[in-house]
């Protein structure tokens, strides 16, 4: 029998990679999403339709804050491992709105670990954020503290961290919480540069660009994250991994000049202020996920950006009306 399981947040943007990696796998899924507004929900469904020509996908339009339908969601199914990626995200968002990144982020993840103890499933995987990491020596270590995150959206990513060992430690779970460090790739958040970025520079409208441009990110292709969020299914009993690029970080202005390169157009750009909340470098060291899970990411930022404006030209019919 094929093991089972729960995906919740399926319909994102990595939880979409994820799904169709575990379904190329062999694996029955069930997904869970609430299929929110937070970006434009064409996106969402572009995923899901692509999702349901697989009959061993399973899909539950709800939300993992809503116990009764996460009750009789473990009652109908045995699962095997609950891999959460379910959240709010976005870190300006984030101090608009406070209240949804708890509710969701942390007590979201405190529904599932509650109905995992009832229900006998012993592994979750849990997504977080490199945003933990704001104002600690490069590369970002797991040994590192992470005891001043410096946004709601960091803050509430370290309840749910927090609340996982809670029941690793009382109940016996098996817990590994994957960070994750600046993911991009085809169909990704349009709230993400790398979207925004692209769409802007083949419309002509001015990039919305906060800083000088020279603040770096480790980004992550997202076919390399799916993978790294797999094979932290195994059993290590409770583990923070980082996956990241594992390179040096690259500046936001390398990454306009590739898009640049690949739309053959030039980017007119608008720059803003730095946001108070935004971190300026951010690098993995990703020793740790070699060593645990034999994940090392594949894909080059190179590659990676050119196959993600081929998305987007071979797309541009649809996602042309994607709001921004």
């Amino acid at each position: 029998m094929k093991n089972t399981i729960l995906l919740t947040g399926s319909c994102g943007f990595i939880g979409a990679f994820v799904a169709k990696q575990l379904l190329e796998q062999g694996y029955q899924v069930v997904g869970i999403d609430n299929l929110n507004d937070y970006y434009d929900v064409s996106l969402k469904n572009h995923r899901l339709e692509n999702l349901h020509l697989n009959s061993s996908f399973t899909f539950y339009h709800s939300d993992i804050e809503d116990r009764l339908t996460l009750k009789n969601i473990f009652e109908k199914h045995k699962f095997d491992c609950v891999i959460n990626l379910a959240a709010r995200a976005g870190v300006r968002y984030s101090m608009i709105n406070p209240m949804i990144y708890m509710t969701t982020n942390a007590i979201g993840t405190l529904n599932l670990l509650e109905f995992m103890k009832d229900y006998n499933v012993k592994k979750m995987v849990l997504a977080s954020t490199s945003s933990l990491y704001a104002g600690q020596k490069m590369p970002f270590d797991e040994t590192l503290a992470v005891n001043t995150p410096i946004s709601p959206y960091a803050a509430s990513k370290k309840a749910a961290e927090a609340m996982t060992y809670s029941y690793h430690y009382l109940y016996g779970l098996d817990i590994s919480v994957v960070r994750y460090f600046t993911v991009y790739g085809p169909a990704g958040r349009p709230d993400m540069c790398m979207f925004r970025f692209i769409k802007w520079i083949d419309e002509g409208s001015p990039i919305e660009l906060f800083g000088d441009g020279s603040q770096s990110r480790d980004f992550t292709y997202v076919t390399d994250i799916a993978n790294g969020t797999i094979k932290a299914m195994r059993h290590v009993g409770y583990e923070i991994i980082n996956l990241g690029g594992g390179n040096r970080p690259c500046p936001i202005n390398f990454v306009i000049s590739e898009i640049e390169k690949h739309l053959k157009k030039k980017a007119v750009i608008n720059h803003l202020p730095f946001h108070k909340a935004d971190i300026l470098e951010t690098w993995a060291n990703i020793q740790k996920a070699n060593d645990l899970l034999e994940w090392h990411p594949t894909i080059t930022l190179e590659e990676g950006i050119k196959n993600t404006v081929d998305w987007y030209i071979a797309n541009k019919s649809w996602v042309k009306t994607v709001k921004m």
